[in-house]
């Protein structure tokens, strides 16, 4: 395997990232640590990219096209119980959604390909993205607006995302949706303060938002089509001070996860119709805010073919999972499948003595990917980039 020769600085590097996690926007060190790795491979360096991003460019030995390769750096705000002896020592901030690895991952990558350069025809461009979790904003929109998918024009993306469902090094993915649009919603529902005991007096805030989150639901039941997977989940509930009073007013927030454009495009006609029907229907008032975030992530058919013959060719038919379903999870990558051809694909990080019930899911504050995984990832990433070039 390409990465055989580059895996203890790989772990070595996952694991210095993982003990020093940092907060979107706040991904100095890393970024650094990322740029110094790349400068030291020779390739030119572009840093502070739509915040800490970076931006390396690899020149093959001839012009040809340029493929980007990306890798978020970011951590979350969690405090990390794994035990692990590299774990966090920023308080409160973890790599639970697996960053690290993909940052490390890509590092490798550069390393793999920076001593091919004489073969390769065209360019890589390897893209380090900040703020990944900073929903609705994201860090990739910062990244195009500061021109890191042009000087080289970038042709074509590949990403990568590892995924404790799957047993480790398997590359899974699918053509056309495969992550779905995350979208927030804020409710404040207003009523009229009264004593608990005498609700006759004042309008309960807290009843009518009740009956607002349940008729929520009705949304995707009867207004949605069932052949259109969609999701309203209210996380939040904020109201009252005091047990025998009726409080005035409810705050709700949630998240509205969409894999259809015309279906995301409807959501807030629907919420806000709804929501305020149902308040004045009980004497009460429903303001709504709705603020779209990540777009469907949708995998461009061509670059996922590519890809495909890549795993196949190098990993083995058994290696590569064409996904039935998309998941409703999202990805700020999205925002670069927007605006090139491209795709992401999950990698399987469960080890094999693991039953997938027993481990820790991304987010979760337990989440440790099997560092086996590491050589599959940097397999699927070189491959990729050696075959779109040279195709």
């Amino acid at each position: 395997m390409y990465a055989d020769k580059f895996m203890e600085k790989v772990i070595a590097w996952r694991r210095d990232i993982h003990a020093h996690p940092e907060l979107s926007q706040h991904e100095e060190r890393t970024a650094s640590l990322v740029a110094d790795v790349l400068e030291g491979l020779g390739l030119e360096v572009t840093r502070n990219v739509g915040g800490f991003g970076v931006a390396g460019l690899l020149r093959g030995k001839s012009e040809g096209r340029t493929v980007g390769l990306r890798a978020d750096m970011d951590a979350l705000p969690l405090t990390e119980a794994t035990g692990l002896p590299f774990a966090s020592q920023n308080p409160g901030v973890m790599h639970a959604c697996g960053h690290d690895s993909h940052t490390a991952m890509l590092l490798g990558t550069a390393c793999v390909l920076a001593e091919m350069r004489n073969s390769l025809t065209g360019n890589v461009k390897f893209i380090f993205q900040p703020a990944e979790e900073l929903n609705p904003t994201g860090g990739a929109p910062g990244m195009i607006r500061d021109g890191v998918l042009e000087n080289p024009h970038v042709d074509a993306l590949f990403a990568l995302h590892v995924w404790p469902g799957y047993p480790t090094g398997k590359i899974v993915t699918r053509a056309g949706s495969l992550m779905a649009a995350s979208d927030r919603v804020f409710l404040t529902v207003k009523g009229r303060s009264a004593h608990g005991s005498r609700p006759d007096q004042g309008i309960d805030a807290i009843v009518a938002a009740a009956h607002v989150i349940t008729g929520l639901q009705s949304i995707i039941s009867r207004s949605v089509s069932p052949l259109d997977s969609a999701v309203l989940t209210i996380g939040t509930i904020h109201g009252g001070n005091r047990y025998n009073v009726i409080p005035e007013c409810v705050e709700l927030e949630g998240t509205v996860r969409t894999l259809n454009p015309d279906v995301q495009e409807r959501m807030p006609e629907l919420i806000t119709r709804t929501a305020k029907g149902i308040a004045e229907g009980l004497g009460a008032s429903c303001e709504v805010k709705y603020v779209k975030g990540y777009p469907p992530l949708v995998n461009d058919a061509g670059v996922v073919a590519c890809a495909s013959e890549a795993v196949r060719k190098r990993l083995g038919d058994d290696a590569l999972i064409l996904a039935d379903t998309p998941d409703l999870t999202a990805e700020d990558f999205a925002f670069f499948a927007r605006e090139r051809p491209a795709m992401m694909a999950w990698l399987g990080c469960r080890p094999e003595n693991v039953k997938a019930e027993d481990m820790a899911m991304l987010h979760n504050t337990r989440f440790c990917p099997d560092e086996e995984c590491f050589k599959y990832g940097i397999e699927y990433l070189a491959g990729c980039a050696i075959d779109f070039l040279n195709s």
